[in-house]
Formats: structure tokens, C-alpha cells, sequence
């Protein structure tokens, strides 16, 4: 029923955000983003976006061309995204030089101290 309502009031409204040219915009400004991410990797991140993703302050016009060309809700999905890949990458890449030497707790032993 909601549905249908919906859909009688809204019949000639266009949602741009859903039409091909809207989502290769957005696409188009999500690859420019993440490639600035990349190309500025060594810099060192002050700007903090959605779901805690930070990046450099070089990369903040191509953010906000992101912001701007897309739903918000796709941007936390893209930033998600990212740093679920980077994190995977990560560690995978890096398993071997982050093993250590495993430490267990040891149990704890009495020892009497002498009071002579």
C-alpha cells in the first residue's frame, strides 16, 4: 500500500541519482578520489571522511567532488569498501613480517620469600 502511494505521487519525478549518467558521474569522481588516496599514500592523512576513513589534505577537492557526485549512502559503501580492500591487502602482504614469536601467559609460580 505504501508502495503504491509512492509511486502515484511521484510519477513524473525523475531521481537522476539512479540513471546511468548520474552513476558513471559518481563512479567517474570515486575513481578520481581513490586514485588521489593512492597517489598521495605517503603523505600524511589530516582529513577524516566517512566511517573513519582519513586522507591527505591534498586529496580534499577530489572528495568533494566525490560527496557531491554521488549518494551518501554509496559514498560510506565506497569508503567501506576501501578500507576493508586496504586492510585485506595489508595483511596479507605484510603475514609474514608481523609474525612474532608466540606469547602465552605463563603460570604463575610461589615463591616464598625467607624472613630470617
Amino acid at each position: 500500500m505504501a508502495m503504491e502511494n509512492y509511486a502515484s505521487r511521484n510519477i513524473d519525478k525523475i531521481h537522476t541519482d539512479v540513471l546511468s549518467q548520474s552513476r558513471q558521474a559518481c563512479y567517474k569522481a570515486r575513481d578520481a578520489f581513490f586514485s588521489c588516496l593512492e597517489k598521495e599514500s605517503g603523505k600524511k592523512p589530516t582529513e577524516i571522511g566517512s566511517v573513519g576513513l582519513q586522507y591527505p589534505a591534498e586529496c580534499k577537492n577530489s572528495r568533494a567532488e566525490f560527496e557531491k557526485n554521488c549518494r551518501p549512502a554509496w559514498v560510506k559503501h565506497f569508503d567501506r569498501l576501501y578500507c576493508r580492500n586496504k586492510t585485506s591487502q595489508r595483511l596479507l602482504e605484510d603475514k609474514e613480517t608481523r609474525r612474532g614469536p608466540l606469547l602465552l601467559p605463563q603460570p604463575y609460580t610461589f615463591k616464598p620469600t625467607s624472613s630470617t
